[in-house]
């Protein structure tokens, strides 16, 4: 009997994430400021911050198989790609997201709000987390145990709204050694309730050893979806 070749089924992914969008822009703000990203904006978010600008991520999206997310993203060649939200972490399916796009050879970045553990993020994975100011509203639902599973790889954000915000984030940069913890340490000025030429005044006269930012999509697109 003549022997048949079975030629094998390439492994499907069958874990899902519901998606906000996907979209090729330029990174306006970390440490990548500037250079051509895909994101992937997923839906979801357990927090609602005063000042957020995604609140169309809150709700509705599609679901969409990893390998599908990764043939998007693949669509534009990207060097780096960025998880965002939304609460990205919020979806547990994020986690095997990021792992598949470090294989895939991507310079991945994960924005979080700090609220949930990161812990199983993929170590070639920038962390980007957004440690909630007073100003914010979410004070409360800052994980501080994160602080201490960043390394030179990660990056913490503050979103300044306030004096007493610039304060108490300068207060942290003390209680969890984040210059030297961490790679970048970012200050941002809360669009339209904190100047941003004060924020950089305050930064200049306290020599802080932070990076000051402002939001380039921002400035660019007026922060329409999709940039």
């Amino acid at each position: 009997m003549a022997c048949i070749a079975v030629t094998p089924v390439a492994h499907m992914s069958t874990e899902t994430l519901r998606i906000t969008e996907i979209f090729h822009s330029l990174q306006g703000e970390t440490r990548t400021s500037g250079l051509p990203t895909v994101f992937v904006r997923l839906t979801g978010c357990p927090l609602r911050c005063q000042y957020c600008d995604t609140a169309y991520a809150f709700s509705g999206g599609e679901l969409h198989s990893l390998d599908d997310i990764l043939a998007q993203v693949a669509g534009w060649n990207p060097r780096h790609v960025c998880v965002t939200g939304g609460e990205p972490l919020a979806q547990p399916n994020c986690i095997a997201l990021l792992k598949r796009l470090c294989d895939a050879g991507y310079q991945v970045s994960l924005e979080t709000s700090g609220a949930l553990d990161v812990a199983a993020v993929d170590a070639r994975v920038s962390r980007v987390v957004d440690l909630k100011t007073p100003g914010s509203g979410e004070l409360s639902r800052n994980r501080y145990e994160n602080m201490f599973l960043l390394g030179q790889h990660d990056q913490v954000k503050f979103v300044i709204c306030s004096r007493e915000d610039y304060e108490w984030a300068r207060s942290k940069l003390i209680e969890f050694n984040l210059p030297q913890r961490v790679g970048e340490v970012l200050f941002s000025p809360s669009f339209q309730q904190v100047q941003a030429r004060e924020l950089a005044e305050w930064i200049i006269a306290d020599n802080l050893p932070v990076r000051f930012q402002l939001q380039l999509h921002k400035l660019l697109w007026n922060d329409e979806p999709g940039h």
